[in-house]
């Protein structure tokens, strides 16, 4: 039998209880200070038990101290209904034709009111009943490769992924909508950069801060955003997520230049050390940079093959040779250090490191200040680690140094090269130096100032 009152204990339960109230009923609460009138959700059960949680007519969830509930009244049930409807997706000859390639994560997602967690739900289908304006720009197919949280993210995905892609290249499409979790959509948008050779059309990953099913989402615009680029002349993989928290416009960030900047915010996705590619305002492309890929005839082809016995390092004061020793002696073929300062570690760890090297482990170095290059000719530190054999990774984000890794070493087995993957720009990876307006920069005044 389902419980009625499903996360409720103690005495809020018992209140409620006694005044014969269960979930999904329509109640009107007043407390000492207001009044309220919403649907009773079930609860968190790990939330305080102190509370009742009603969802307002505006659909946001308000929580309500049951120490200061003076009465309450049912007036009606109406029970949520989270499942949104397959609607078949109208079909224009004038606009372009979009495959969406779902994998899960907050753009198609709920909220799960039993645990307070957002899990996967929605099926592409159904995103498109809740975002009909997508019929104005393409035409939209859908298909899903898997459906898991962003955390849950693996190399054999990336390769299931790319595959996918080539497939729907091959099939004549004219752009690529990939649905994903904001979490590790960065490591995805490298790995598919340097799986796609030739890119023939535009990839765009996409996902949301907030889930679909609440009034702030960033689901919708993100998805537009995202199907407007698809049918662009951008024939590389790039990330089209908000760039202002006001809902105003997208950004187009390379794959390999792209990094989530923070937890929650809407506007969470940056270029690091470059300013984006592009914005999307009202429906409409503005390019910032011309040097981009541009739609063609060309062949794409897929070169997948990667090697997952690769490992991230953050150097941290008194880290020991043990870490490193451990990946070693784990027959670990690469190692991505993201270093301090200009690409710097300990010297103490340099034993582990000259090890590492000797048995054929390939040690890259990346630094965690995110911003800015690696400098190792600058400190002694550098010059010894480069003589070492570690290999410098130039501007590359730690999270992009790890992905090159794992596909350069799926690639070849050879040391010369290896290195000389590692130092070639095969996916716009590497920029020239860095802009001086690209540390915290801000669309809207460079438009102002005209610099873009």
């Amino acid at each position: 039998m389902t419980d009625k009152l499903e996360g409720y204990k103690g005495k809020t339960r018992d209140f409620l209880k006694k005044n014969n109230i269960e979930i999904w009923d329509i109640i009107l609460v007043k407390t000492k200070r207001t009044e309220l009138e919403g649907i009773l959700l079930p609860r968190n059960e790990y939330a305080s038990p102190n509370y009742i949680e009603i969802k307002l007519e505006n659909n946001y969830n308000v929580g309500i101290s049951i120490a200061e509930v003076e009465s309450i009244t049912k007036k009606g049930k109406r029970e949520a209904k989270y499942k949104i409807p397959e609607k078949k997706f109208p079909k224009n000859s004038d606009l372009p034709n979009i495959k969406l390639l779902g994998t899960g994560g907050t753009v198609a997602s709920r909220l799960d009111y039993t645990t307070g967690a957002v899990i996967p739900s929605f099926t592409p289908g159904e995103l498109f009943s809740a975002v009909p304006e997508l019929a104005d720009i393409c035409n939209l197919d859908c298909e899903i490769v898997f459906e898991i949280l962003s955390e849950n993210m693996k190399p054999e995905y990336w390769q299931q992924l790319a595959l996918k892609v080539k497939e729907a290249i091959d099939s004549g499409i004219d752009g690529i909508i990939i649905g994903h979790g904001t979490d590790t959509m960065s490591f995805t948008s490298a790995a598919l950069s340097f799986m796609l050779k030739d890119l023939s059309i535009p990839v765009v990953l996409t996902g949301s801060q907030r889930s679909s099913d609440r009034p702030s989402s960033d689901a919708a615009l993100n998805l537009q955003n995202a199907a407007v680029v698809a049918g662009s002349d951008i024939a590389e993989v790039v990330v089209a997520m908000l760039g202002s928290s006001s809902h105003d416009y997208g950004l187009i960030h390379r794959g390999t230049l792209v990094r989530k900047m923070h937890s929650s915010l809407r506007s969470t996705f940056r270029t690091i050390d470059d300013i984006p590619l592009g914005m999307v305002r009202d429906r409409k492309i503005k390019i910032f940079k011309n040097n981009y890929n541009k739609r063609s005839k060309r062949e794409t082809t897929l070169k997948s093959e990667f090697e997952t016995k690769i490992a991230l390092i953050y150097e941290y004061p008194n880290i020991q040779n043990e870490l490193i020793e451990f990946y070693i002696d784990k027959g670990y073929k690469g190692i991505v250090i993201a270093g301090t300062g200009l690409g710097h570690v300990g010297t103490d760890i340099y034993p582990s490191i000259e090890r590492a090297i000797q048995e054929d482990v390939t040690v890259l170095m990346t630094t965690q200040t995110i911003h800015g290059f690696v400098g190792m000719h600058v400190y002694s530190t550098g010059r010894e680690l480069l003589n070492l054999g570690v290999i410098p990774g130039k501007n590359l984000i730690p999270e992009v140094g790890y992905v090159k890794l794992g596909w350069v070493l799926g690639q070849t087995s050879d040391p010369k090269e290896i290195k000389e993957l590692l130092l070639t720009n095969i996916a716009n990876e590497f920029i020239d130096r860095e802009l001086p307006i690209a540390f915290n920069y801000n669309i809207d005044q460079l438009l102002a100032d005209k610099k873009l």
